[in-house]
């Protein structure tokens, strides 16, 4: 049965709220919701129906936020997506908003929320070197600012022990090597511990309760990254604690009050936890019984971790929030985060797989129109949508995108090509120096194979994806142009050379990483020169929609201008939308909007549909 025809603005709007989190005493929550098309922080009584606006941003959404302590919001803002983040802060009376780090062209980090220290939090900036960030200390009753650690020029992470002290770091050591760095006390010098190629890495997570060791999550000696216990000082495994033979541990959670890991969490096609704690685990039981078949997480909770905010989420849902009062086993709804969407109008996102051509195992995601099942889907017009990153990943959850665009009748394939992130070292290594070569294959071979099962219309296939989806877009009409009848490119790269010689300058420290994993642009020129989309315009015969922020820091509007110019001389149909007051992708709704509706049109005046 087709399915009903829902607004375009119902999937790209904002949320009516979302980001809801409790404050550290159990007496308030807050949350993001719109204030003149912009999300904003508001914050709520738990037992009262009174509301306070603490923010009131007319240009650009709130990036992030959290609870400082009971009465104090820091929150997080860039100025039309130039990613230079500056840090605010606000009472939760709405009262004292400040600036804490009004630097131009100055880009702050959260290095550590210092929960155990109510008026203390620990930053990075680059204002002293704009490739790398000092550590400071930050007293947000004084504003004070006190640097407590200057990157030599290779520090990529600094970490902070229980006892609020700078004592850990990881290095970058002749461009492609990773070190581990320790000292006794902040009064000391840092001393190496361990060194690896970056391949192999550790990743210091949180300090052990007695600040002697830390929890890392590890890939040393191994190929899946392990939650561990390290001997910090001595560079040293001490214990293996949880391990996935087919997945990566990505995160671990801990419990400040006890003062202990309570789980570890990994993706198959769905995150999964591994429990240390069976409190915790009875507690995440207690959830999906009362919630039901849904993705559950622990968004926040009080210092004394008897009250938590939870969100439900699915492929067809972007979830409703709740408090759970954990001591009188209550829950309470306090947010539905999209109501105008039904779940039964949505799509099902279903788990793939498909063999490339040289029999590596390719996982992903086919989310068909509503109505039909794999066996009964055929002949449907298609989008291809490889991610961004390109070491990232694409998992089980609500997207809007791919809603929107099954809504329209569009078979959607997502695919995590070699290199996503979640499968191991191995598979991630088997991506360095494939941009546009066994990469793009993996994303051919994935359309392919929709052809071969009769799902897809060979004469109607899109590409559609951002930034290096957005350059496997534009390889991909390169690479195969009686494959694709149409691109669609957003924020996307198109050449290797110009994009590596225009990244942000806190990308620097990391360009030889680059040159291993992308290419050098001097030893590899030749493959270079051809995976670059914009050296290879005369290949394309496909018409392409083209979105780009003016301020990206990341992808240069250059790259898309030069796109643009190529296929105007060869008189390819090229639609280009820029957008001054974005910079990485369109965070603005109208701007969203706009981009999508641009969109739909393309897709269905070049596909038929």
């Amino acid at each position: 049965m087709p399915s009903k025809r829902i607004p375009l603005e119902d999937f790209f709007r904002n949320p009516e709220k979302c980001r809801c989190e409790i404050s550290p005493n159990g007496k308030h929550y807050s949350y993001l919701a719109p204030y003149q098309n912009r999300m904003n922080i508001f914050v709520q009584g738990i037992d009262t129906d009174h509301i306070e606006r603490l923010t009131s941003n007319t240009d650009r959404d709130i990036a992030d936020y959290f609870w400082k302590n009971p009465h104090n919001i820091l929150f997080m803002n860039d100025m039309g997506g130039d990613e230079n983040f500056r840090l605010y802060g606000v009472n939760i009376d709405g009262t004292g908003l400040q600036c804490f780090t009004d630097f131009p062209n100055v880009r702050t980090r959260i290095i550590n929320t210092m929960n155990d220290f109510p008026n203390e939090v620990i930053i990075g900036m680059n204002s002293r070197n704009p490739e790398i960030f000092d550590a400071y200390r930050l007293d947000i009753r004084t504003g004070e600012i006190t640097m407590i650690a200057e990157n030599p020029g290779n520090i990529e992470s600094w970490h902070v022990d229980h006892a609020g002290k700078l004592r850990a770091a990881v290095a970058i050591v002749d461009g492609i090597n990773m070190q581990l760095l320790y000292r006794e006390s902040e009064t000391d010098l840092f001393k190496p511990v361990i060194t690896t190629n970056f391949k192999e890495s550790i990743m210091p997570m949180i300090f052990t309760p007695d600040n002697n060791n830390i929890y890392a999550i590890s890939n040393i000696g191994r190929d899946k990254m392990a939650a561990v216990i390290f001997d910090i000082a001595n560079g040293v495994e001490l214990e293996l604690l949880y391990e996935n033979t087919n997945y990566d541990i990505i995160g671990l959670a801990y419990s400040y009050k006890k003062k202990l890991l309570t789980f570890a969490v990994y993706q198959s096609w769905k995150n999964e936890n591994h429990y240390f704690d069976e409190e915790t685990r009875e507690i995440q039981d207690i959830l999906k019984r009362k919630l039901g078949n849904y993705e559950i997480s622990v968004t926040s909770m009080t210092k004394e971790e008897d009250k938590f905010t939870v969100r439900t989420n699915s492929d067809r849902s972007l979830g409703i929030y709740y408090i759970y009062d954990k001591i009188a086993d209550q829950l309470t709804k306090i947010a539905d985060i999209s109501p105008w969407l039904k779940e039964d109008e949505l799509a099902v996102m279903l788990p793939i797989e498909y063999s490339a051509r040289d029999n590596v195992t390719i996982h992903g995601f086919l989310t068909l129109p509503v109505g039909y099942t794999m066996e009964t889907a055929r002949g449907l017009p298609v989008v291809i949508n490889p991610h961004g990153g390109p070491w990232a990943r694409d998992s089980w959850c609500f997207n809007p995108e791919i809603q929107f665009l099954a809504n329209r009748g569009y078979a959607v394939l997502q695919m995590n090509f070699r290199g996503s992130t979640g499968y191991g070292k191995a598979f991630w290594e088997m991506s360095f120096k494939q941009w546009g070569l066994k990469m793009q294959d993996d994303i051919t071979d994935g359309t392919k194979w929709l052809i071969t099962k009769g799902i897809a219309d060979s004469n109607r296939i899109a590409i559609y994806g951002g930034s290096y989806g957005g350059y496997a877009t534009l390889q991909g009409l390169v690479q195969e142009p009686d494959l694709y009848t149409a691109g669609v490119d957003y924020v996307g790269i198109s050449s290797l050379f110009t994009f590596m010689e225009t990244i942000p300058p806190y990308w620097k420290p990391y360009l030889e990483m680059m040159y291993e994993m992308i290419g050098d642009p001097n030893l590899d020129h030749k493959q270079l020169t051809q995976t670059s989309p914009v050296l290879n315009v005369d290949k394309i015969t496909s018409p392409v929609l083209i979105a780009q922020g003016l301020n990206d820091p990341r992808v240069k509007k250059s790259e898309s201008d030069q796109m643009v110019e190529e296929l105007k001389k060869r008189g390819i149909p090229v639609e280009y939308i820029v957008k001054e007051n974005e910079g990485h992708g369109f965070y603005n709704e109208e701007n969203r909007f706009e981009f999508y509706r641009a969109m739909e049109g393309f897709l269905a005046k070049y596909l038929n549909t």
